[in-house]
């Protein structure tokens, strides 16, 4: 299989060699991670990255830089993020750096955040207070517009991540459902769509009912299908295949499944769905052929959508360790905003794959979610 690798002018390559040999190694290697750096090369994107002293998010936020795909901000004390990048002789040209304590928006941040939270007592010192740390800052600054998206997680649990985001900026308007997908590149191309495979939900809601589970398939085959642009094959996973057992949960599945193919197809979005099924009949085309030879996802899916927190959460970490697949996420779906909470265990790598994605998300962000961030924080709604 052949690589489409940009040619760069020789002024540029003598001034950002690690870009060059960064862009070859990418480009080489995954194809997905490489196609998704080419779209945001063409559209650079702000991303803020909370975490501004860890070492990692350094890396990363310096390759963001090189290879070209926008603006990367980090946050926190200025002089601990000048000393941690000297440390790992990580140059900072380019990169933006913000201590929130010390902004000028942390005042007019304070008060916003102190209307949207005033139904829960909050006042106004503890409002400040909350912008002064880097995730709620962060939030802030990409609900306000002032970039255009987020990754954190890094030194962080999910809470933390994700309730200043939920706090903050909302789940988007005509959704009920906040969820997250992991993209999974494996080097077996037969698996997915030439071994990308698109997984859900794997990091936030842990017991989705049929309304939650339906949003989760449908937004994450919107995902699919706008990065990637391939058509949907999502199946909804259960341990039962088409009647094979009897529970509950197999119902619930089954309703999910008939309900996820009814939004796609009321808004437009060309996709298949098929559940229950089980994870073999979902990926391996032989027993999917003896099981359901006549179905449209079976043995082919490129989109996993499990029943629950526990088995998502599980089934994706199996896949990035035993298969060492590339894995980025969990990348948020539902959202007013682009947002990503990543794994502590998380590279380099994996923290510039996501903020590619992220970036990438962002540019069409309003064809996902029509009405999306029309509403700053803190604002009247009349």
């Amino acid at each position: 299989m052949t690589y489409f690798v940009p040619r760069f002018p020789k002024a540029l390559a003598a001034r950002f060699p690690v870009a060059v040999s960064a862009e070859v190694r990418y480009y080489s290697r995954m194809r997905f991670i490489g196609s998704v750096i080419e779209k945001l090369q063409r559209h650079p994107k702000r991303i803020v990255f909370p975490e501004g002293t860890e070492p990692r998010v350094l890396q990363a936020a310096r390759q963001f830089f090189s290879l070209r795909l926008g603006v990367p901000i980090l946050l926190g004390d200025r002089t601990k993020i000048k000393n941690a990048a000297e440390r790992l002789n990580v140059s900072l040209e380019g990169i933006r750096i913000i201590n929130p304590a010390e902004s000028e928006d942390l005042g007019n941040f304070a008060a916003r955040f102190e209307r949207l939270r005033r139904s829960k007592g909050i006042q106004l010192e503890e409002a400040r207070d909350a912008m002064t740390k880097v995730n709620y800052y962060g939030a802030m600054m990409v609900a306000m517009h002032q970039a255009d998206g987020l990754v954190s997680g890094t030194n962080e649990i999910s809470g933390g991540v994700l309730r200043p985001l939920f706090q903050i900026m909302k789940v988007a308007p005509r959704r009920t459902t906040a969820s997250s997908a992991m993209i999974m590149e494996v080097e077996d191309t037969r698996f997915g769509q030439d071994g990308v495979i698109f997984m859900a939900d794997c990091g936030v809601i842990p017991d989705p009912d049929v309304e939650q589970l339906s949003d989760i398939a449908f937004s994450t085959a919107e995902l699919a299908h706008h990065l990637y642009g391939l058509r949907p094959r999502v199946a909804l996973l259960s341990f039962s295949t088409h009647g094979s057992a009897s529970h509950p949960s197999i119902g619930k599945v089954k309703a999910a499944t008939a309900l996820a193919e009814k939004k796609a197809k009321d808004a437009g979005l060309q996709a298949d769905f098929d559940g229950e099924l089980q994870l073999d009949a979902a990926i391996i085309p032989e027993i999917a052929n003896r099981k359901l030879p006549d179905s449209k996802v079976a043995g082919k899916a490129n989109v996993l959508v499990f029943p629950d927190l526990n088995s998502g959460n599980i089934g994706s970490k199996l896949v990035q360790h035993f298969a060492r697949a590339n894995a980025y996420g969990q990348i948020m779906l539902g959202l007013d905003r682009p947002a990503a909470d990543v794994s502590r265990g998380s590279s380099a790598h994996d923290i510039l794959g996501v903020a590619a994605i992220i970036g990438v998300q962002s540019i069409a962000y309003a064809n996902l979610y029509p009405e999306e961030g029309l509403h700053l924080p803190g604002d009247k709604q009349g």
